[in-house]
């Protein structure tokens, strides 16, 4: 099983970390390493995202857990479960500061061979934090 995790403590509250984490148009134009996000992130809700690690290439995710301000879980994949992508973000609160943790896990009896071919998402996974830390801590630049 492949995976890539990234963790970062934010001076902000779990609620204000929550909602720049939920915010489809800041996510998109604020330094996280997303190009483009159409649709909604909600429960239940399925949208499309383009990354700067695959510029041509839009990722249908769906949210599958959504549970303010603590967890939310996209997921994406090949029908009856071939191949699996599964990006969880926990958000802890420790005394006046959150704890975020980002995880994503490749599973699938096709992991294997489509794991070779996914580039080193580790970079993007630390731009993402630190541009969470900025937004939620209200310093955008």
């Amino acid at each position: 099983m492949r995976a890539f995790a990234t963790s970062i403590d934010i001076s902000a509250p779990p609620d204000r970390v929550w909602q720049v984490l939920t915010d489809a148009p800041t996510l998109a134009g604020g330094g996280f390493g997303i190009l483009r996000i159409d649709g909604s992130i909600a429960q239940g809700q399925t949208f499309r995202l383009w990354s700067e690690v695959a510029p041509k290439r839009a990722f249908a995710l769906t949210v599958v857990t959504m549970e303010a301000p603590r967890l939310m879980v996209w997921t994406s994949g090949m029908p009856f479960g071939l191949f699996r992508g599964t990006r969880r973000f926990n958000l802890s609160a420790h005394g006046s500061q959150t704890r975020f943790d980002m995880r994503e896990t490749f599973t699938g009896p096709l992991a294997p061979l489509f794991g070779r071919a996914i580039p080193d998402l580790q970079p993007s996974f630390d731009t993402f934090a630190a541009a969470l830390k900025r937004h939620a801590e209200g310093a955008h630049a």
